[in-house]
């Protein structure tokens, strides 16, 4: 059960519960005001209070996070997850592929993240997932337990405090070897998932490194500045050096792999709640190091 508490120090004395929640906790007003509707969200002492209640001394301010949650509408799926961090506010997973974060309307009934961890979480689970992956992208991605914790999050993604970091396999050596991609992001006109450089797009933004080359293909190190859909994949292709198996921005391989080659390789955040710094690294996977053994790093 994700909790948050405080105990009032006697410099916080004499404000009310919001003031505390918002100010100090760093609540939204939304939240509170969701919370202040439940039977069990907001406590002082164990005893329920209003957001009006004036706190002294000593009080231990207590919210449930739970109690303000709606439940996701997605039907529970067993399934095995790799979990590589977890606690009563946030998950880090290692995602397999081909598995989607969410469901679609493009392939209604098939397995999805969200599905296996309704039925990991069980009953009243909602699903807020920080850093989305593409159903062919492997790798570690963060799940919040609660809309507080997303939230928090979400406002520290792409900085110093949740830092993300790629490996892909590309074709070709894009020069220079070490460099950035600025280019915008925006929809390709008639189609639903693609997506296109262009000068009105979202401003999009990549830093990336060449690890090593051969037989016609590079392990790449990718660090994305912005978090625009398919930008790693397309910034790469606009280097002119698409991934290699990626079917929508270069050429479809699934004799060499059957998904474009990325993995989400190293992930370091600062804990929204305890402010611990939270570092967590993802080897490759079994498909793309078959790919480095037989082209780039042949034994």
């Amino acid at each position: 059960m994700p909790l948050l508490e405080l105990v009032v120090s006697g410099e916080q004395s004499g404000r009310t519960a919001r003031s505390l929640l918002k100010y100090e906790l760093g609540l939204s007003t939304a939240l509170v005001k969701r919370l202040k509707r439940t039977e069990s969200g907001l406590t002082v002492n164990g005893v329920r209070v209003f957001t009006d209640a004036v706190l002294r001394t000593g009080d231990r301010l207590t919210v449930d996070l739970n109690a303000a949650e709606r439940p996701t509408a997605v039907a529970p799926v067993p399934m095995e997850l790799d979990i590589v961090f977890e606690d009563s506010h946030l998950l880090i997973l290692n995602k397999p592929a081909p598995l989607a974060v969410i469901p679609s309307s493009l392939s209604p009934g098939e397995p999805t993240l969200a599905g296996g961890l309704a039925h990991y979480l069980g009953e009243g689970f909602s699903f807020h997932p920080v850093n989305r992956l593409d159903r062919g992208t492997t790798g570690l991605m963060a799940v919040a337990k609660s809309g507080f914790i997303h939230d928090r999050l979400r406002r520290i993604l792409h900085s110093r405090d949740f830092f993300r970091q790629y490996q892909a396999i590309c074709t070709g050596t894009p020069c220079p070897q070490t460099g950035s991609v600025d280019l915008p992001i925006g929809r390709a006109p008639g189609s639903a998932i693609e997506r296109q450089v262009c000068p009105d797009g979202q401003p999009a933004r990549t830093a990336y490194r060449v690890l090593s080359t051969g037989g016609g293909f590079s392990l790449v190190e990718l660090t994305p500045r912005t978090g625009r859909t398919h930008q790693l994949r397309l910034h790469m292709a606009a280097l002119g050096c698409p991934l290699a198996g990626d079917w929508l921005y270069g050429t479809e391989n699934p004799d060499l792999i059957a998904r474009p080659a990325l993995h989400a390789v190293r992930l370091e955040l600062t804990h929204p709640v305890t402010g611990k710094p939270l570092t967590f690294a993802a080897p490759l996977p079994k498909d793309m190091i078959i790919v480095l053994e037989r082209f780039v790093c042949p034994s």
